[in-house]
Order: structure tokens, then sequence, then C-alpha cells
């Protein structure tokens, strides 16, 4: 009973100290209103420090697009007030922006050794690694970065080695969970330190907490990841005498961790596939993360070596991605390994959202091939790294947070994380449903909107940064309309066609079938031209602006569509 009067004694102190510190801003770049592109800004006294920098991948309407990240711009602009890159975990929607980040600010990264060491795969790729620091901190410790002491609080998670972050700044400590979960029986042992959190509350007090909202709409609690272990243990012993391949996230090292001690127990080699894969199991093998018995592990040029009943291969690709292994698997086209009958292939993942498509695709391609497929809706082979409703409120109820803004999840999962906390009884006024771009102020008075700055998507295509809205918006029209290409050749001395416009198309109709209706569209265009002609044009832009009014309105009026229609006028 000795801790709260003392709290309540110092309580006064506190509040005159923050009356006279500045405010303190969070900044939310993404990660609000979607699933990917987590990124914060977290500011104290002018400097910065950023909190993840992660990617997401493309939804079904961005055509030709490898990733989407957070706009960099209000970093930019502020490139020599950042102190630090703080990293709650290891996932891509944490991590992945890192090597685009860098190109335009240079800074420390922080993070478990396991967090920073798959960082700094991607960012030595992008040959950026000179432009920043790798720092690895350990369970509990604390870091002074700029003027902000920086806490790592451990927490479980679907990747190892996961923090919680609590930043002790003037206004008191924001505590940023972190993707999280309450895990009472983890693989490692290592579970979330609410015994820390419960103290900072009891002491300090926390101000302002951010909060993972994935599974906010989910009741109850999620299960162990050791679950899963018990299904793999089964899962094998059902099917002894046939190959096995399973699929995971690559940084999900304790899922693989209980795939190896599943194959081993049942009398398998094992085998990697995927680049991702092969890396990852050498980083945490090498950090003590994953333990492999001597001899257990094959080459996958070996495979075909070892009897069908005697293999496991664990492989990349568990989300359906096209160029990955799995998928070339299900398509025949992976050199390594052609899967058939007598092979079972277990998919030990749930669909990210937007991915449900291509994962049932490659589900439907490996039962073609003859192989058994296992996943998710028939075996209990996967289990969420996200805290449902029960863990939240069990946050909520150890910190005892003052402020509350929900983060980490689409626009609903948000919605709901704020009635759990108007539940657990946080001051309405002190609840805010942010999004992308939404910068919040905290002052010794509470929280507060305090603007908007940029925070738009940025597509990636291959080695091309930014290939903007307006490229975006071409490839849904050629996908949705197809395109249609007239060239027109003008004899420049007589002022007249060289000869009839040549339509090409793709898309629109099939010209092999349609060539009356080509011809029209090329006498359209011709008589189109032939009268600008007659009036005195001769620039070729404005020529093409006649051919593609002319045959815009053809195209519309005779087939009701709106393909992209291309003219190039030759001037000879």
């Amino acid at each position: 009973m000795a801790p709260r009067p003392q709290r309540a004694n110092r309580l006064p102190e506190k509040q005159r100290s923050r009356q006279k510190a500045s405010p303190v801003r969070v900044v939310f770049l993404g990660g609000l209103g979607e699933i990917g592109r987590n990124c914060a800004c977290i500011e104290v006294d002018g400097r910065i420090i950023v909190l993840d920098c992660g990617i997401m991948f493309p939804d079904a309407d961005m055509p030709g697009v490898d990733l989407v990240l957070p706009e960099f711009t209000y970093l930019r602009e502020r490139a020599d007030k950042v102190d630090g890159i703080v990293l709650t975990h290891g996932h891509e929607d944490h991590t992945g922006g890192l090597a685009y980040l860098l190109r335009d600010l240079q800074a420390p990264i922080y993070g478990s050794e396991l967090t920073v060491g798959l960082a700094r795969y991607r960012v030595e790729e992008a040959g950026l690694g000179h432009r920043t620091e790798f720092i690895s901190v350990g369970d509990g410790e604390r870091r002074r970065i700029g003027p902000t002491d920086v806490e790592f609080i451990p927490v479980t998670h679907s990747v190892p080695n996961a923090f919680a972050i609590a930043f002790h700044t003037p206004q008191g400590v924001i505590l940023h969970s972190g993707d999280f979960k309450i895990d009472l029986q983890p693989v490692d042992g290592r579970r979330t330190d609410l015994s820390r959190m419960g103290e900072l509350a009891r002491t300090d007090g926390i101000r302002l907490l951010l909060s993972d909202s994935t599974n906010a709409e989910e009741a109850g609690f999620s299960e162990s990841e050791s679950s899963v272990g018990i299904a793999l243990h089964r899962v094998f012993a059902e099917h002894t005498g046939k190959r096995l391949v399973v699929a995971c996230f690559a940084s999900h090292m304790h899922r693989v961790q209980q795939i190896i001690d599943a194959a081993v127990a049942n009398g398998r080699k094992v085998a990697t596939l995927g680049r991702s894969m092969g890396k990852n199991v050498e980083l945490g093998t090498r950090l003590g993360i994953i333990s492999v018995p001597k001899g257990a592990l094959v080459d996958i040029e070996d495979v075909d070596t070892v009897p069908p009943g005697e293999m496991c291969v664990i492989s990349t690709g568990s989300q359906g991605e096209p160029m990955s292994a799995l998928s070339l698997m299900a398509t025949g086209d992976n050199k390594w390994l052609q899967v058939g009958e007598g092979d079972v292939v277990v998919i030990s993942a749930h669909p990210i959202p937007g991915n449900e498509w291509s994962v049932g695709r490659v589900i439907d391609e490996l039962y073609r091939r003859g192989a058994e497929v296992v996943h998710t809706g028939a075996e209990p082979v996967h289990v969420s790294g996200h805290a449902k409703q029960g863990e939240l409120r069990t946050l909520m109820s150890v910190t005892r947070p003052e402020c509350f803004v929900p983060v980490h999840g689409e626009y609903r999962h948000m919605v709901h994380h704020v009635r759990l906390g108007l539940s657990m009884g946080i001051d309405p006024s002190k609840v805010l449903l942010c999004e992308d771009g939404d910068a919040v102020q905290l002052t010794s008075d509470g929280i507060r909107r305090d603007g908007k700055v940029p925070a738009g998507y940025v597509y990636v295509d291959g080695t091309v940064g930014d290939i903007g809205h307006g490229v975006l918006r071409d490839r849904q029209k050629l996908s949705e309309e197809g395109v249609v290409m007239v060239v027109v050749t003008v004899d420049t001395r007589q002022g007249s066609l060289s000869g009839a416009p040549v339509i090409e198309t793709r898309g629109w109709v099939h010209a092999p079938e349609a060539e009356e209706l080509l011809g029209e569209a090329s006498a359209v265009v011709g008589a189109a031209v032939t009268n600008a002609l007659h009036d005195g044009a001769r620039d070729s832009e404005v020529l093409c602006r006649h051919a593609r009014k002319a045959l815009g309105k053809f195209v519309g009026d005779r087939t009701r569509r709106r393909p992209m229609i291309v003219p190039v006028v030759l001037m000879v």
C-alpha cells in the first residue's frame, strides 16, 4: 500500500514540471487505417525519434506496384533534427522502408539484436549501410536518444525479441505497445513484461498509450504460439511416408523452430527453400534463437536424395506471393522442388487481408498437381501474433493510461479499440481516433490534435521510387478498359495525310474480329485530321488533340467504353 501515497505526493510536483515543459508532439506517417506502413515520429524540444519505418504490400487495385511506402516529406524537410530510428520488431511492415528513408537522412537504428540483424540485410542490400549505425539493445535497456530516454520493454509477438517502447519525455511516459500479445507459454519463455509496465504506471504514470489494434474486433484471448507445435506434431505423425513442405513467414523463427522440432521428432531431415528463409535460419542459429540438431539440416539441392517420408522442406510463400518458392512449386516452375502425388503442403499462416485470393489460387494449383494441402481451415497450424480484446483490456488495466490513441490497424479495428478504451474508464476527452498524417500534442492539460502533415502513399515499382498517382491511374485504366493507339502520317509539304491512319488496340476489341470497326475508326480520325490540316493546323500536338478527340468520341459512342487513347502523329 506504500507506493500509492508516494505517487500521490509526487503528482503535484510532476504537474508543475509539465506545465513548465514544452509540449511533446506525436506525428503519424503510416499504419493508422491500414495494415502496414507503420511509421511515427516522437518530437521532444524540436528533436525527432522515428518509431518504425515499414512498408505495405499493394492491393489488387495497384497494378504493377511492388510495395507501398510512407511519405517521407515531413522527415526529409527535418532530416537534421532526427536523432535516431527505433524499431519495435523485425517484420517488414515495421522495417521494410528503412532502405528508402536512409536515402533522405542519416540516423542510428536501435532495436533488439535480431531486429537490427533483419533490418541490416535490407539496408546493406540497398548499399546504404554507411548511412546508419546499427545499435543492438537488450530487454529492459534504457538509452538516451537526443533529449529523450527510450526504454525497451519485452513483449511476445510472432517474431522473437519484440519490444514495447516507453519514451520518457518532459510530458511524462508515452508507451507504444508495438505488435504484441500476452502469451503465457511462449516458445522461448520470454513473456510480455507487464510487471515493468505496471511499475511505470504506479510510479511515473503513463501519460499516453499507443496500442496495437489489429485484433480489437476479436473477443477473448489469442492462443499461445506453443499450441502450434502440438498441431504440427500431429500433422507430421499423420502423414508418415509422405514428403512434407511447410510454408510460413521467414521471420517467424519460433514457428520455424517448432517445425524443425516436429520434423526431427518424426525422423525427418530438414531443408530450407527461399532466400529469406535460408538467411533467417542462419541468423537465428547464430543468435541462438533457432537450434538445429547436428546432421538434421540438408541442402535443398540434395532434397531428392532423401526418401520422401524422411524429408521436411521449410519454405517461404505462405502469402501466395507471385514469385515466392511456394507459388513456383504450385506452377511447377521451382527449380529445386517439384511437388505432386505423395507430397503434403502445410500452410502455417493466415492470409494477410487482401491476399486471400492469391493464397486460394496457390492451394488450388497445388491440388491440381496432386499434392495434399493442410491449412488453418483444417488444422490449427497458425495462431495470431496480435492481442485480442481480453489482452487489450489487460494492457489498459495494467498501464492505466491518462490518454489513449489506437494504432496499427484498419479503421474499423481502431474504432473497436476506442470503444474498449472508453469501456475501461479512460476519459473520452483524452481518447483520439487518428489517421495517417495526423499530429497530436501532449501537454500538461492532456492531449489535443495539432494539424496534419503529408502522409500519402508512395508507390514503388522495381527500382523506381514513387511512380505517382498518374501512372497508377493509367495502369488501372489499361487493366479495365484497354488501350487504342492511332498512328497518323502527315505529308508536311502537301498538307495532307500520307495514308489512312493505322489503328492498334490491346484490351479494347480483338483486332482480327473487328476489322470493320477499326476501319470506321481509321476513317473518322482521318477526316478529323484532314479538316484540321485544311484549317491551317501544322503543329503535331494540335493534330494529336484532334485525333484523340475524334477517336475517343467514336469509341465511346460505338462501344460505351473508355479505353486509353494514344495518338501518334508523324510529320514527314
